[in-house]
């Protein structure tokens, strides 16, 4: 098969971990006789620095041209004071929109291997396997009207959800527990929020063509709480766009290191991976950061882009196997040496 992937590397620890999971993509190619077409844009701090741009229009034209785009990480300190337009942040925005992105999974795993990682206790975590459908083109993040009056004394965002965009990724949480634990668990803040009592009417209508998944409500509030209290009591978490981006950090928790997480943001036709981790400046550069969130977003995109579930269940036993030999980066405290970013990404490649 011919994988047309367009990567963008992005900032900070972006380009490292991205390196990493290159390496495991060229294996998977190799061992199973696919073809690799890479092509490499910018977005982020560094289109900015490059075309004044965080998304630039080459990276638009490369995005729509590809099969699935791999991204690394975006943001960068010194542009922490500009408006949100001119942040590197706004240009993971604008690829989300432009490829229609609306569906964002993000699965939360806790390996027997790393169970001394979390700073849970050890029953709490173990067993867990959930999986967090956060819906990705709407709500805070793209409400109008949004900004800072010009005098400096009001500002605003708009939260807004049309029965279209709720129904498309509640749908897609439905199917995916059709085939886990039959289980959604839809969270939201219906007590205060207007839109939230709009988003659970929408979800229960859904449910109805689902009758062999069990639908459960929860408040936002509680849900992070229980995600701490009992995570294994999840299957799959249907939640929109604000929550499910606070939410999931929670689940790094859970599996001993943020850098753990994969993401897949999928849509009618395109597909977006990156990990869920951020740019880390302080540590880029350092070839220390995990490449397990990348490298388990390779498997996702193997699966979900491309229709090779043989391939990207590889890719995760591949993982498995490293952590259960204990050569792994820092923050998944090693009892050894920690092994650096690269070494992560060539022990996953040999371990295929």
């Amino acid at each position: 098969m011919n994988l047309k992937i367009l990567l963008l590397p992005g900032d900070g620890i972006g380009a490292e971990v991205t390196r990493a999971a290159v390496v495991v993509l060229k294996a998977v190619a190799a061992k199973y006789g696919h073809n690799l077409h890479l092509t490499e844009g910018l977005l982020g701090g560094i289109a900015i620095h490059k075309t004044g741009m965080p998304f630039p229009e080459e990276t638009k034209k490369l995005a729509l041209e590809a099969d699935a785009t791999l991204m690394g990480a975006v943001g960068l300190p010194e542009f922490d004071n500009a408006p949100p337009s001119q942040r590197p942040e706004a240009g993971l925005l604008g690829i989300r929109a432009v490829l229609d992105v609306y569906a964002n999974l993000r699965p939360v795993r806790t390996y027997p291997s790393l169970i001394d990682s979390s700073p849970l206790k050890n029953h709490v975590v173990a067993g867990t396997d959930m999986l967090i459908v956060r819906e990705l083109t709407g709500g805070l993040y793209y409400g109008t009207p949004r900004g800072i009056d010009a005098d400096g004394n009001a500002a605003r965002n708009t939260m807004s959800y049309t029965r279209p965009q709720i129904e498309r990724v509640a749908r897609r949480a439905f199917e995916l527990a059709l085939n886990r634990r039959k289980k959604v668990t839809s969270v939201d803040k219906s007590n205060v929020l207007e839109v939230s009592q709009f988003w659970r009417k929408i979800v229960v209508e859904v449910s109805a063509d689902y009758p062999d998944v069990t639908l459960e409500h929860m408040l936002v509030d509680n849900a992070a709480m229980q995600m701490v209290l009992k995570p294994t009591q999840f299957d799959v978490m249907l939640t929109e766009n604000t929550f499910g981006d606070i939410l999931s950090d929670v689940g790094g928790i859970l599996a001993g290191s943020i850098g753990m997480l994969p993401s897949a943001s999928l849509g009618a036709s395109k597909g977006l991976y990156e990990p869920v981790h951020g740019s880390a400046p302080d540590i880029a550069g350092q070839n220390k950061a995990n490449p397990l969130g990348a490298i388990g977003s390779v498997a996702a995109m193997l699966e979900y882009s491309f229709g090779l579930v043989k391939e990207g269940s590889a890719v995760n036993d591949a993982v498995g196997k490293v952590l259960e030999s204990g050569r792994v980066t820092a923050d998944l405290r090693p009892k050894g040496a920690p092994a650096t970013t690269m070494e992560v990404g060539e022990a996953v490649s040999k371990a295929l």
